[in-house]
């Protein structure tokens, strides 16, 4: 971007609205720091809408932040799972992928939703990764979760760990493997180094500890590297990640939802995020989720949010160079 390029747009949901999101949207907004670094529009409704913040109009970019009305009920109780709550998070992220599908902003950035919420509402999916995978009609596609030096993509997200070991099948290996290739190439990684995470203690200890690691595991990594992508592995699970955080790998594939989350969350201090490699246009959302049990008494930490948007600050204005 040069230096009269314009800052970059970006959307940001407001999420459940009785989570910690419209909170933290509040106090993001606020910090001079991330409006020197983007125009922001901020997407929720109007009931949680900070006072002095203009009406959004596409035709209008905003010169700091503006605010765009999503349907959502007057008033509901903290800090707990409701139908209401599930269909206003569903208003502001279907806003917010409009706008960024159709170019009006340059990346959508996602405060956290409730999964029962929006069950309560209808809409029986997994997340808001599935959910804007759905709307933008595409089927390749993962989440991919950053904090620091440690890059890590989900073969399988929120599921049963049954049925997510049943999930280890050539086909979704090979896939996502060929997928992280290119996200991290997309991030500027002209030859990741990936390494996949074994499923069993020790990456199965030559079979005495589990033959999913020998069976499953080791021939997706030949098959990879016979495709020419740098894969090493199956590594053992429990020394993976920290070889990973200390550059060891360019990015470690995780076979299920916790493996990789714990080590993400113990090293992220604040600062980790998801991307979704595979949609049409960038988003970007914090680790953490709705935290009910201390929403609206403003302690929730507003630093996971700015560093999810700073970011995709910078790479939607690296895309644009």
């Amino acid at each position: 971007m040069t230096g009269t390029a314009p800052r970059p747009l970006l959307a940001l949901t407001a999420g459940d609205p009785a989570g910690i999101g419209p909170e933290l949207v509040a106090k993001v907004l606020a910090r001079p720091a991330l409006l020197d670094a983007a125009r922001v529009v901020a997407i929720g409704p109007a009931a949680v809408r900070p006072a002095g913040l203009a009406d959004f109009a596409p035709g209008r970019p905003p010169a700091r932040a503006a605010w765009l009305v999503t349907d959502g009920p007057p008033e509901w109780e903290m800090g707990r799972a409701q139908a209401a709550c599930g269909a206003a998070a569903l208003a502001a992220l279907r806003a917010g992928a409009e706008l960024a599908s159709t170019g009006v902003v340059d990346g959508l950035v996602t405060a956290p939703v409730c999964k029962e919420a929006l069950h309560l509402a209808g809409e029986r999916v997994e997340g808001q990764t599935e959910l804007l995978a759905r709307w933008a009609n595409v089927t390749d596609y993962e989440m991919v979760a950053l904090a620091g030096e440690l890059r890590v993509m989900l073969l399988t997200r929120h599921m049963p760990l049954r049925d997510a070991i049943a999930a280890l099948r050539p086909d979704a290996l090979d896939a996502h493997l060929d997928l992280f290739d290119r996200t991290l190439r997309g991030f500027g990684i002209d030859a990741p180094r990936i390494a996949l995470a074994g499923l069993n203690p020790h990456a199965g200890e030559g079979g005495l500890l589990g033959a999913e690691d020998g069976e499953l595991l080791a021939p997706a990594v030949q098959r990879a590297r016979a495709r020419g992508l740098l894969v090493s592995g199956p590594h053992s699970p429990d020394t993976v990640f920290l070889d990973a955080s200390r550059g060891r790998h360019d990015g470690v594939l995780a076979l299920y939802h916790d493996q990789a989350f714990i080590p993400l969350k113990l090293l992220s201090e604040d600062r980790g995020l998801t991307v979704v490699a595979g949609l049409p246009y960038l988003r970007v959302s914090p680790v953490h989720g709705t935290a009910f049990d201390i929403a609206g008494r403003g302690m929730a930490r507003d630093e996971n949010l700015f560093q999810a948007l700073l970011q995709a600050a910078r790479w939607a204005a690296r895309a644009s160079d």
